[in-house]
């Protein structure tokens, strides 16, 4: 994760991503936006209990391999190995930041871009 030079409040993310719903949510902005598997979570009381929901249902690890920019997202590409249907996945995470804090974070898959890129 190092060695991607991620911005402080990315690399909080996935350091937290580990430790619990709590400290992960604290990562996020009070009014922050996640959307995930379809899903919409607003606010960071929301967020806790997405992150609480996911890992009752997953256990699971992620591994930041590329970070890129686009427009003022940044975009990390990780390797996620678990319990889950179609283990391991490369997911792509659009993070929006405010400060030192995450204002709103898309996670969609990575063949979900390719397969829009070609559309």
């Amino acid at each position: 994760m190092q060695s991607l030079n991620l911005p402080r409040p990315i690399a909080n993310y996935f350091a937290a991503d580990d430790d619990g719903a709590e400290l992960l949510s604290q990562c996020f902005t009070e009014d922050a936006v996640v959307k995930d598997e379809g899903q919409t979570y607003n606010g960071r009381a929301a967020i806790k209990e997405w992150k609480e929901h996911a890992s009752e249902k997953y256990q699971y690890t992620s591994e930041p391999l590329a970070l890129d920019q686009e427009d003022e997202k940044a975009v990390v590409t990780s390797r996620l190995t678990g319990n889950f249907p179609g283990s391991p996945v490369e997911l792509r995470f659009f993070f929006e930041l405010d400060g030192e804090k995450i204002k709103a974070l898309e996670i969609t898959p990575q063949n979900e871009i390719a397969l829009l890129k070609k559309s």
